[in-house]
C-alpha cells in the first residue's frame, strides 16, 4: 500500500491559458492517488490516472450526495454542495430524475436542432463579417450560439436571456465573486424559473421546460424544487462550457502551428478534431466535484476510508500515456480517443450531443467562411478568466 506524505495545496495555482500543469504528469506516474488540501472545507484525495477515474465515475461506492450541505467536505467554491441539483444525486435518485429528464432531452430533439444551430451560426457570422475585420470572437459567436441554444430549448425569451450570462459569471465563480454573491444570484433566477414553471403548468407549451413540467414516470412527476434545480443545471451546463470551448478550441488552433490550415484543407476531419480538442484542451481550473467514498476503497495501492472526499482531475486522465498515444500533443486524426470530457458513468453529461454539434457546426462554418482566420494580438495579449471554475479567454479578437 502506498504511503503517502505530503499535503499538496490544490488547485495547483492560477491555471496558464490552457496549459497543463507540468504536477499532474509526475503524480500519474508516481503518485496516482495523492493527498490534497482544498480552499474549503480541509483534505481529500486527487485521482488522476484513467482507470482509477473512470472507477470513481461510474463506482456506487463514491457518492456525490454525500457532499450536500456540508461545509466540512472540502471544495473550491465558497458555497457547499446544494441538494437542488442533478449533479448531486445518487441513484436511485439520480436515476428518477435522470429518466425524467432524458424523455425530454431525447437524442431525436437534439438532432433535429442542427438545422437551426446552424442558421444562428451563419447569421452570427454574417454578423461579425459585415462588422469587419477584426472582431471578438467571443460576443460576436462564442457566447451568444449556445445561450441561443439553450433558452431556445427551454423556452426562455430573447429579452431574459441576458439574466443567464449573468447568472453563469458568479455561480461559476471561485474566487472573482463572494458567497453572499453566488447566493444572490442564484436565488434571483431559480424566482424567475419557478415563475416560468407555473406558467407552463397553467398553459402548456412544446419546449424543453414544458417537457419536464409534463414528465412522468409511473405517475411520479418532477416537484417544484426540482424542476427548477434541473433549470439552473441545464442552462449553466448548456452554455458555459460550449461558450468557453469555441473561444478555446479557436485560439489552440490559431497558436498551433499549422493546425487551422491543416483541417482547412480537411473539413472532413471536423468530428475527428473536435473529439481531440475535447481530450486535449484543459476547460477546468482544478478543483471539481468532490465525491465522499461510502466505503474502503482501495485505488492503484492506495487504500481510501469511508467518509473521506475523492477528487477526479478528468483532463489529467485524458493525458494518460498509457491509453492516449503522444497524450500531450494535439493529433486532430486520433482515432482511438475514448476521452472523459463529458465524464463517465452515472454523470454522463446529458447534453454531449448537444455539445458536439454546436461545436461541428461551428468549426465546420468558420472553416469554410474564414481560412485566413488568425489572431489580431499576439497570443501573450489574450486576456483570460480568473477565479473561476472554467479556464477561457475573456476577449478573443481575430482577423481574416
Amino acid at each position: 500500500m502506498t504511503i503517502q506524505s505530503e499535503v499538496r495545496e490544490y488547485p495547483f495555482g492560477e491555471p496558464v491559458r490552457l496549459d497543463a500543469h507540468p504536477l499532474f504528469e509526475t503524480l500519474r506516474r508516481e503518485e496516482p492517488v495523492s493527498r490534497v488540501r482544498l480552499p474549503y472545507g480541509g483534505e481529500g484525495w486527487l485521482v488522476t490516472r484513467f482507470d482509477d477515474v473512470r472507477m470513481v465515475l461510474a463506482d456506487a461506492r463514491f457518492s456525490r450526495a454525500g457532499v450536500v450541505g456540508r461545509e466540512d467536505v472540502p471544495r473550491v467554491t465558497p458555497e457547499p454542495a446544494r441538494g437542488d441539483s442533478l449533479l448531486n444525486s445518487d441513484p436511485p435518485e439520480h436515476t428518477r430524475l435522470r429518466k425524467l429528464v432524458a424523455k425530454a432531452f431525447t437524442g431525436q430533439r437534439v438532432r433535429a436542432l442542427r438545422p437551426h444551430v446552424q442558421d444562428i451560426v451563419d447569421r452570427l457570422l454574417d454578423d461579425m463579417e459585415r462588422g469587419g475585420s477584426p472582431a471578438d470572437l467571443i460576443p460576436a459567436l462564442a457566447l451568444p450560439l449556445p445561450v441561443t441554444v439553450i433558452c431556445e430549448m427551454l423556452g426562455v425569451p430573447p429579452r431574459d436571456q441576458h439574466r443567464f450570462r449573468d447568472f453563469s459569471d458568479i455561480v461559476m465563480s471561485t474566487t472573482a465573486a463572494t458567497r453572499e454573491q453566488i447566493v444572490a444570484a442564484r436565488a434571483g433566477l431559480e424566482t424567475y424559473l419557478a415563475e416560468q414553471v407555473s406558467a407552463r403548468r397553467a398553459q402548456p407549451r412544446d419546449d424543453l421546460l414544458g417537457a419536464l413540467v409534463a414528465a412522468r414516470d409511473d405517475g411520479d412527476r418532477l416537484t417544484e424544487a426540482e424542476l427548477v434545480g434541473l433549470g439552473v443545471t441545464i442552462l449553466i451546463a448548456g452554455h458555459e462550457t460550449t461558450a468557453n470551448q469555441i473561444a478555446n478550441f479557436t485560439y489552440v488552433l490559431l497558436t498551433q502551428p499549422g493546425q487551422w490550415e491543416y483541417l482547412c484543407a480537411r473539413p472532413e476531419l471536423v468530428p475527428t478534431a473536435v473529439e481531440e480538442l475535447l481530450r486535449f484542451v484543459q476547460l477546468g481550473s482544478g478543483g471539481g466535484f468532490p465525491r465522499i467514498a461510502t466505503e474502503d476503497v482501495e485505488l492503484s495501492g492506495t487504500r481510501i476510508r469511508a467518509g473521506e472526499a475523492v477528487f477526479i482531475n478528468t483532463q489529467a486522465a485524458n493525458r494518460d500515456e498509457s491509453v492516449f498515444t503522444a497524450a500531450d500533443a494535439l493529433d486532430l486524426t486520433r482515432e482511438h480517443n475514448p476521452h472523459m470530457a463529458f465524464g463517465h458513468g452515472f454523470h454522463h453529461c446529458l447534453g454531449a450531443q448537444l455539445a458536439r454539434i454546436e461545436l461541428q457546426v461551428v468549426f465546420d462554418t468558420l472553416l469554410r467562411r474564414f481560412p485566413a482566420l488568425r489572431l489580431a494580438v499576439p497570443d501573450t495579449e489574450i486576456p483570460w478568466k480568473r477565479g473561476m471554475l472554467v479556464r477561457g479567454p475573456t476577449s478573443l479578437p481575430v482577423s481574416w
